[in-house]
């Protein structure tokens, strides 16, 4: 058996879903609705305990954490390799997911979280909301859901965050001026892992990231976006978020 349990096909939820659909292994959706708190009911937390999604399971095994199992995929399934032969392009490509993932990302994260997932749940019955923070697992996770909830991220962690995102921008250019991926010459776990932070950022930060001023991005996000696995999982989308990837598409 193979399931996986995601919500919407971006940030953390699309890793895993590219890389299966690139690998080309059929699995069985299980989605759950991050702004109905399904990740953290009990029937879920049965599955995983700490309530975060993406998670895998893989006959008797479960997998978290959705760079992990990225690489996981890409070792234990038969298809085309998403991992780089050359050693210092596989150390590239580690780099940059360490990169996405711990600094990068993060830092998209809160703006999404302060200008949408807050937002979307903010009218919701009070009590509920109350309830539904103090159902979750884990407390880093309680702190950034209640901070979303009631609007209450500082604006020195909103400008830290904003000023993260636009250094990465950058940084992501000028690595895609020496290479067509960013990792070296092969489309890799590294491409699939910043496809889902930046497919939005040209949306969210129009005036940082654009066709004049990081051409290279917009190139590298058409090319991925045209990949048929990546339409393959975005059409698996539930709501108009998945949609706002159509953007991409060049017009002819």
């Amino acid at each position: 058996m193979l399931a996986l349990y995601h919500w919407e096909p971006n940030a953390n939820s699309g890793k895993p879903m590219l890389a299966l659909a690139e690998k080309g292994v059929e699995f069985e959706s299980r989605y759950l609705d991050l702004l109905n708190f399904d990740q953290h009911k009990p029937e879920y937390l049965k599955v995983n305990p700490n309530g975060t999604i993406p998670a895998m399971v893989h006959d008797e095994l479960m997998l978290t954490e959705s760079t992990a199992i990225m690489e996981y995929v890409d070792a234990a399934f038969d298809g085309p390799p998403l991992r780089p032969r050359d050693p210092v392009q596989r150390w590239r490509m580690r780099w940059w997911m360490k990169f996405f993932d711990q600094y990068f990302g993060p830092s998209l994260s809160m703006i999404g979280w302060s200008i949408f997932i807050g937002p979307s749940v903010r009218s919701r019955d009070p009590e509920q909301l109350k309830a539904a923070i103090e159902r979750i697992p884990l407390k880093e996770r309680r702190i950034a859901w209640s901070k979303a909830i009631y609007g209450t991220f500082s604006a020195e962690e909103l400008a830290e965050s904003r000023r993260r995102a636009i250094f990465g921008v950058g940084e992501i250019e000028a690595a895609l001026t020496r290479h067509p991926w960013i990792a070296g010459g092969s489309y890799s776990l590294a491409d699939m892992n910043g496809f889902n932070m930046l497919y939005a950022v040209p949306l969210s930060l129009p005036e940082h990231c654009n066709d004049q001023a990081t051409p290279h991005i917009l190139e590298w996000l058409r090319k991925i976006y045209e990949r048929p696995a990546t339409k393959k999982i975005w059409a698996m989308g539930h709501t108009q978020m998945a949609a706002r990837v159509t953007y991409l598409a060049r017009h002819t």
